[in-house]
């Protein structure tokens, strides 16, 4: 598995742009061949979305896509590109 984290600090309104949007957002991420998880946590001054694949090629193309969908939807709101950290999973527990 390979898993993706993109943080986008000191904005509180993307997470209330993506939770607005949840349903297009799953969708989204859940089209994306070997998709195993998303997951959007609110933090002090921003969010993080976690967002886990079978391999990183599925990772790849979610940031991508997540890219495309901010500059689309919410570009408004956030100029600032998020800190992108992806790596192979190496323990799961659920």
């Amino acid at each position: 598995m390979y898993a993706v984290i993109r943080t986008y600090a000191d904005n509180a309104e993307i997470a209330d742009q993506l939770a607005a949007n949840a349903a297009e957002v799953k969708k989204l991420v859940s089209a994306v061949d070997g998709f195993r998880g998303y997951y959007l946590v609110r933090t002090g001054g921003g969010c993080t979305t976690f967002t886990v694949y079978d391999d990183q090629t599925g990772a790849d193309e979610s940031t991508r896509l997540a890219g495309d969908w901010i500059r689309e939807h919410a570009s408004e709101i956030t100029q600032s590109t998020p800190q992108v950290t992806s790596g192979e999973v190496l323990i799961q527990a659920s």
